[in-house]
């Protein structure tokens, strides 16, 4: 008789091998890491002794689960910024915070409190994509798990690097530290497609070839990410990143989400040997969408199930994940027998082994694979009666009642990591306790940060100027050729000339300071009145005047400006402002040279609100005050050039002259 660690004796085996084989009073022997008898309780034990039998009585003895996409770490943001779109969520407020707060010790400590959360949930196995991740690595190998760990990789700075050639260095050291280590397979992680370009994606790619290692990344998530790949590249997501310029799915490509991809799509996915990971619970609360699962595995996808980060989710329970995967699958197919149970499960099991590019090790009790094995309690009350008429009842049981509640003991790689619901290599009331220190700072950021509007904007722009001054006067005019008095005057040269449509949203906010944002979208107009080309822009100012000169120029103080790289609805969501108005004008500039110095002459008419008439403004930068006084002269001499009359003088700005714009 052969001596083996441990036996689990007397439960409802559940393998999860490709004959789905159920052992009523079964038995699994574990020897070291690995499974060594998977069978009858009347053969196993008459086959292998333990010092460690373990009475599996009324429960179900079944493979680890296999969480197919997280972000450990982001345990510590749990709950930080809830009900938002997906881009407001991550750009406006994640973002900013990891920014401030990401380090190897807050990795550390995030992934502490994911690992014991998850071996509660029954995980034994886990692909994770975040920062810092051999901070992570070591964090999980000491808690036990199995992960595959991806360094993440994107086009502009992250926590952990300045720029991606310094990320693609630490994911290179990274992946030599932790290759071939027995719990943990390192990953190389571009974030996304469009948080990355195509030599970013293509570098990532080439790494992961030459190391042989998985590549994890996001595709297809939201359906704006879709619509901007196809207007920037002419392509959908998953065709850009199979295309000549990246070819992707020359690695071992996993790839989250994939919520809104199309069935030739699917075909790429399978045909290049890339994996998907369904991630159900994170895509109805940023309201991504359904992913279409039933249509993939259709196609012979490998599809496995995760729980995404648990600060969109906002938890790592993967019998949620599970449970949702199959009842979803049947509501957008309208078919009740659309993904059933037992499908559902293997999704959580060998096939999220698979998707993770490891099913020949782990993902199902088979003799020679690894010991990740779970106990769950079949005798509680909300599953409970239980018919077994039909052989397939195990796994509805599992999939429609069970609880991550009910396991009672999770082994990874022959260790135990919880036996009877006690956890064995972490300190849950020590993990507890950092993690509120961490709440209380991260707080404390968010409040000073959501008071100021100003803030705010600095979390989402890359600042272009800042306490920009100009001397502005405008105007009303009975007529255009008004301007030619100037224009065709010895003293100035046009320097140049251009037409735009401007649509302006001014967001006010009800504080002291009485800031407010501006989003303009300036649509260029060719010599034809069609738009040329479109750029969009934000100000941040105080309607104050800081000076004004002869009752007729003034000094403003324009504080910021920045690219929008947004669209309106993202600005809007994000500052949430008390009202906002909205302006559409035809604009015509013209740059000029008054005295050999640089001037703007603007030519206005309002479109909406409609206001008749026309308006000149003069305008320019100054950056002293001698020099503002210099200019505002210039102004009241180019004024009188002009016949401007002081009852014409306007002081005030067109959001502020225009009292029945529209308010949203």
């Amino acid at each position: 008789m052969q001596t083996v660690d441990t036996i689990l004796s007397g439960g409802v085996v559940v393998t999860m091998d490709k004959q789905f084989e159920i052992i009523h009073d079964g038995a699994v022997a574990i020897k070291g890491d690995k499974i060594v008898a998977v069978g009858s309780k009347e053969d196993v034990l008459a086959a292998y002794a333990s010092d460690n039998v373990v009475d599996c009585a009324g429960k179900y003895v079944m493979p680890g689960l296999v969480n197919a996409h997280t972000h450990v770490p982001m345990t510590l943001l749990r709950g930080l910024a809830d009900d938002l779109r997906l881009d407001v969520w991550l750009i406006g407020y994640v973002m900013p915070v990891e920014r401030q707060f990401v380090t190897p010790e807050f990795c550390r400590l995030g992934t502490q409190i994911a690992c014991a959360e998850m071996i509660r949930s029954g995980i034994t196995s886990f692909a994770d994509m975040y920062y810092f991740e051999s901070e992570i690595a070591q964090a999980t190998a000491d808690a036990g798990l199995r992960g595959v760990l991806g360094q993440s990789i994107l086009k502009f700075p992250s926590p952990d690097a300045d720029t991606y050639e310094d990320s693609l260095a630490y994911t290179r050291r990274f992946i030599e530290r932790w290759k071939g280590h027995p719990l943990i397979t390192p990953a190389v992680a571009p974030h996304a497609p469009y948080t990355n370009t195509d030599e970013t994606m293509r570098l990532c790619t080439d790494l992961a070839v030459e190391y042989d290692v998985p590549l994890l990344t996001h595709i297809a998530e939201t359906g704006s990410e879709v619509d901007d790949s196809i207007e920037e590249f002419g392509l959908r997501v998953v065709e850009r990143v199979d295309g000549s310029g990246v070819q992707m799915f020359r690695a071992k490509t996993l790839c989250a989400h994939c919520v809104h991809i199309k069935p030739f799509e699917m075909r790429i996915i399978h045909d290049r040997g890339a994996t998907v990971a369904h991630c159900p619970s994170s895509n109805l609360k940023l309201a991504s969408g359904i992913a279409p699962v039933a249509q993939m595995l259709k196609h012979d996808v490998t599809v496995g199930i995760g729980t995404d980060g648990p600060s969109s989710n906002n938890d790592l329970d993967m019998f949620t994940e599970i449970h949702l995967a199959a009842i979803l699958a049947k509501t957008q197919a309208n078919d009740p027998t659309t993904l059933p149970a037992r499908q559902a499960l293997l999704m959580a099991t060998r096939q999220g082994a698979e998707a993770l590019f490891m099913g020949d090790k782990t993902g199902s009790l088979e003799t020679g694979k690894l010991a990740d094995v779970i106990v769950l309690d079949a005798n509680v009350i909300h599953n409970i009666p239980q018919f077994d008429r039909d052989a397939d009842a195990v796994y509805s049981r599992i999939v429609y009642a069970s609880k991550s509640t009910d396991v009672r003991h999770v082994i990874c790689n022959g260790q135990w990591l919880m036996r009877d619901r006690e956890l064995l290599t972490l300190d849950e009331a020590t993990l507890i306790e950092e993690a509120r220190d961490y709440a209380v700072q991260v707080d404390t950021f968010m409040r000073a940060r959501e008071e100021s509007v100003l803030s705010k904007l600095v979390a989402v722009s890359e600042l272009e100027r800042a306490e920009s001054y100009e001397v502005q006067v405008k105007a009303r005019i009975a007529d255009e050729v008004v301007i030619d008095k100037l224009l065709k005057h010895p003293d100035v040269q046009i320097i140049h000339f251009n037409h735009y449509r401007q649509y302006d949203s001014y967001f006010l906010f009800d504080n002291e300071g009485k800031e407010r944002v501006r989003y303009r979208e300036d649509d260029k107009i060719d010599e034809q009145g069609e738009v040329e080309s479109v750029r969009s822009r934000l100000t941040y100012s105080v309607p104050t005047t800081e000076r004004e000169f002869d009752q007729a120029v003034l000094l403003f103080r324009s504080r910021f400006i920045a690219d929008a790289t947004r669209p309106l609805r993202f600005y809007r969501e994000y500052f949430q402002p008390l009202h906002e108005r909205q302006l559409e004008k035809d604009r015509r500039r013209w740059h000029i040279l008054y005295q050999g110095v640089l001037y703007y002459l603007n030519l206005d008419h309002l479109l909406q609100p409609k206001v008749d008439g026309l308006f000149i403004e003069l305008k320019s930068r100054t950056y002293s005050m001698k020099d503002a006084e210099i200019k505002a002269g210039r102004l009241q001499e180019m004024l009188a050039l002009l016949d401007i009359q002081p009852e014409d003088i306007i002081h005030r700005h067109y959001i502020e002259m225009v009292k029945d714009a529209p308010v949203v």
